[in-house]
């Protein structure tokens, strides 16, 4: 499975985002999407996740509310539409993938998963 991130951008603070991530290849052994974001000098965060098999979403707290994770089957594509963005959402931005359903509390766990996009930046100005 390969996993193509798009839609970073520089954007002013209230602004809003919405960031792609595209699957190809064995895409139907895929159970659960997320995107994750890092900073230089700090470790990749969790920022949400979509299980498509139990229909659930889960986000990071301080997100929840502005940002939105999404998945449109027949484009094998995942989005995340960010709103209201501030300053500290700046980052460069990960999208990841793995087969196999894991327990709820795991699926913010970058180590979990498999299969990872290249970065895309997103920029937010004050």
């Amino acid at each position: 499975v390969q996993l193509q991130a798009s839609g970073g951008g520089v954007v002013q603070a209230g602004g809003s985002l919405r960031l792609s991530c595209a699957a190809s290849g064995r895409t139907g052994s895929v159970s659960t999407m997320g995107w994750f974001r890092q900073v230089p000098g700090k470790e990749r965060e969790f920022v949400a996740v979509y299980t498509w098999s139990d229909n659930s979403k889960v986000y990071l707290d301080s997100v929840k509310g502005r940002f939105t994770i999404s998945r449109d089957t027949a484009k094998n594509t995942v989005y995340l539409q960010m709103n209201s963005l501030k300053p500290e959402d700046e980052a460069v931005y990960y999208c990841a993938g793995r087969q196999n359903r894991i327990v709820s509390s795991a699926r913010r766990t970058a180590s979990h998963y498999e299969y990872w996009g290249q970065g895309t930046l997103v920029t937010v100005s004050s």
